[in-house]
């Protein structure tokens, strides 16, 4: 079979998506940071917080779902509902050991789905009225275009991802696909080679969670709030990273928690978790982030 005609493996189609990525960034950064900033916007001041503060955000965001939480958690529903079918969609195939990568790389483009849930938490904080359809009022921000290319780079990240559990797979239990989703699980967990699978998949996992907490955790909730550029977000999203070192790495096991937890059973839980994560980050951003 020719090199046109062959069905592309997840590596090959995470390097070309990251290649677009890329492009888009190099492309869209000119025309993102073509306006002044002010001092104060170039460069926020960056506070240092407690866990204490962690527990905070929270209950603030907890605060933020009730308020408005039969339209938030309608709107929600739509995340599990995503994740099954792409789940179902793996499972039948060959894509089969993707199925768990494909459900923790809800952490690494969390910050995607919770951008319309920032825009109501600032409504909310602003005393503006809220409806369902607030949520797409962050269409309408001036900082769209850097929300969009930062959206491509979180993106990108999670191909990555997919592209790299698919290697690890290749390189341990592979590279047959398993005949079934019974004989998977238990080649993961009573072979030696399975669980060289898992401890490598941890590892790198980990690796890419911390990349994009830092790319992410204030970046998104800034551009929501402010008319920068992605240089700008991103520069400031890793120094509050770098200056809240443990209360960072506490948020990180928060969320990474709050997702497993959602996930059973069925996703149905990330109805209540996703929300109330994504009101939560939009608290810890006010808290970290001082103009």
């Amino acid at each position: 079979m020719s090199g046109g005609d062959h069905i592309r493996n997840p590596i090959e189609w995470g390097l070309d998506q990251l290649k677009a990525a890329a492009h888009g960034v190099d492309r869209a950064g000119h025309g993102i940071g073509r306006h002044e900033l002010s001092e104060k916007d170039a460069h926020p001041k960056i506070q240092r917080i407690a866990v204490n503060d962690l527990w905070d955000a929270l209950r603030r965001g907890w605060k933020d779902l009730g308020a408005k939480r039969a339209d938030i958690i309608t709107l929600c529903v739509i995340y599990p509902v995503a994740g099954l079918v792409l789940a179902r969609m793996a499972s039948g195939s060959d894509l089969l050991p993707l199925v768990f990568p494909l459900a923790s790389g809800f952490a690494l483009i969390g910050p995607i789905t919770a951008v319309g849930l920032y825009e109501i938490s600032r409504r909310l904080e602003a005393g503006l009225d809220v409806t369902w359809a607030s949520v797409f009022g962050v269409i309408r921000a001036p900082a769209i275009g850097a929300i969009a290319v930062l959206s491509l780079l979180l993106f990108g990240l999670f191909l990555l991802w997919l592209a790299a559990a698919y290697v690890i797979y290749q390189f341990t239990l592979g590279p047959e696909p398993p005949g079934s989703l019974g004989a998977f699980a238990t080649d993961v967990f009573t072979t030696g080679a399975g669980w060289a699978m898992i401890v490598i998949g941890i590892g790198v996992g980990f690796l890419f969670a911390v990349v994009a907490l830092a790319i992410g955790v204030v970046s998104f909730p800034m551009l929501v709030d402010r008319d920068v550029g992605v240089s700008v977000a991103l520069s400031t999203s890793v120094r509050a990273v770098i200056a809240n070192p443990v209360p960072m790495v506490v948020w990180g096991m928060v969320v990474t928690g709050g997702l497993v937890l959602g996930s059973i059973p069925a996703l149905i839980g990330l109805i209540i978790v996703l929300p109330l994560l994504g009101h939560a980050t939009w608290h810890l951003y006010r808290k970290v982030v001082a103009y």
